[in-house]
């Protein structure tokens, strides 16, 4: 068992909790909890820290999972206290194989299409801060159909454990990549068939006139200050979210939610694949 905040894994962990540069100077990142742990790929995890009171608690359940083998550490109960990034830690935490995918092959979308049946159905991202806004938005994107997230450079850092904790898992399957140029990549998706759409107030039809069933892509620009001009001029087609009272705005997680689920709305009328 590890007892002290000086133990060479330990700083590693902080580190890593802490740094997107040490995080992707390895290669990895860090997620916490018990729904991570029992969702996790086994062939993503690098290494497995559990606090003394969680595995004496799930020792057996623990034992069971041979396949950590020498995978598994245990920590004192204020060293894990010390690594963790939450207030109340559940007690366990993993480190994990970063996983890159190629903006190119959600573009293209060709083996998207072949192994899922469905036409592409994408989020463009730009300069999106708030941790939980992306998180949500893939958790989101999982439960709707959605076949891949696409994010500006300047967007907050997929590994950020903030951003992890609010996938509740999605992140092990979702499929995500950054891009160099918001504008340009929108336009290699009008180019490849997968229609564009903003999601911008001061104009476009009410998003509920849509027809999202062939490849779509919906753009969801910063919190507080919205898509950029040069992106706009690359979107096709402008929608909105019409509401009541003096709400002036959804914020950037519940925009994009309300349009991939009207998304997957209109697929299902066409075809049962989604449960």
């Amino acid at each position: 068992m590890i007892c002290s905040t000086g133990n060479k894994k330990v700083k590693q962990l902080a580190g890593w909790q802490k740094k997107k540069k040490l995080r992707d100077a390895e290669g990895v990142f860090v997620a916490e909890g018990l729904r991570m742990f029992e969702e996790a790929p086994q062939e993503m995890v690098e290494a497995v820290y559990a606090a003394r009171s969680f595995f004496d608690q799930k020792k057996e359940e623990l034992k069971l999972k041979e396949r950590w083998g020498n995978k598994l550490e245990i920590l004192s109960d204020a060293v894990f206290d010390y690594v963790s990034d939450t207030r109340t830690p559940q007690g366990v935490l993993l480190v994990m194989r970063q996983t890159h995918y190629k903006a190119e092959d959600m573009i293209l979308s060709g083996d998207v299409k072949k192994e899922s049946g469905r036409a592409p159905l994408l989020m463009v991202l730009e300069n999106l801060q708030d941790p939980g806004n992306l998180g949500t938005i893939l958790r989101a994107g999982e439960a709707a159909g959605v076949t891949g997230i696409l994010m500006s450079k300047d967007c907050a850092d997929i590994y950020n454990p903030k951003v992890v904790r609010s996938t509740m898992g999605s992140i092990f399957r979702m499929p995500y990549s950054y891009v160099e140029d918001v504008p340009e990549t929108l336009r290699a998706l009008e180019k490849n068939g997968i229609h564009t759409y903003a999601a911008y107030l001061e104009g476009g039809e009410n998003y509920e006139n849509g027809d999202f069933r062939p490849g779509s892509a919906f753009v969801i620009g910063n919190e507080g200050n919205g898509l950029r001009r040069d992106t706009l001029a690359a979107v096709k087609h402008y929608v909105k979210i019409p509401m009541y009272g003096k709400v002036e705005s959804l914020n950037a997680a519940m925009a994009a939610t309300v349009l991939m689920f009207e998304a997957a709305r209109q697929r299902r009328e066409n075809k049962k694949d989604v449960k």
